[in-house]
């Protein structure tokens, strides 16, 4: 992957969303909740005033509007800014 977050900036890759049923009609894609989650891909070296405190590999919990949607290699991801990161889990 070539991509380096700048500043205080990470890259996220969403969890995959669960597929559900309903009374045997599988609801699509685009009607399924967003996953609220994600594993830490790469991050920036943070700012003068806020330190980077996520890592590669970290699963954390993010705000459900948080981010950029970007697509790389056929592959979907977040940029965000670390403080849109609720939690490491």
């Amino acid at each position: 992957m070539n991509i380096k977050p700048l500043a205080d900036r990470v890259l996220v890759k969403p969890a995959v969303a669960e597929e559900k049923t309903v009374g045997g009609i599988i609801i699509p894609d685009s009607a399924k909740e967003k996953p609220l989650k994600g594993e830490i891909i790469s991050v920036g070296k943070g700012t003068k005033d806020e330190e980077m405190v996520l890592k590669p590999g970290d699963n954390v919990l993010y705000g459900k509007y948080a981010g950029t949607e970007i697509e790389l290699e056929g592959e979907q991801y977040l940029i965000m800014r670390q403080s849109d990161v609720l939690a490491i889990i």
